[in-house]
């Protein structure tokens, strides 16, 4: 958590991104956190459900986000193990 006391996850959507970008920006997000190192290697991403809670976002963007990225290399996924 973050001192405001919302989830460090939260500053990976712009809040202004429209609902419709909502995807498209959550996967730009993460492959910039993993290029800049924000995320380093071996880092444990929340569960799908947690981080769509966390965003406010459904449960079925955050997975095609995860799938897309570790479709391109971006993330290693092993399936229940976050």
């Amino acid at each position: 958590m973050t001192s405001h006391g919302q989830a460090a996850w939260e500053l990976l959507l712009p809040a202004a991104a429209p609902a419709r970008g909502r995807g498209r920006a959550l996967q730009e997000a993460l492959r910039d956190a993993v290029r800049s190192g924000r995320l380093a290697p071996g880092t444990r991403l929340p569960s799908s459900r947690a981080l769509a809670s966390d965003l406010g976002v459904s449960r079925g963007l955050v997975t095609e986000a995860y799938e897309q990225l570790t479709a391109e290399g971006y993330l290693r996924s092993d399936r229940g193990a976050g």
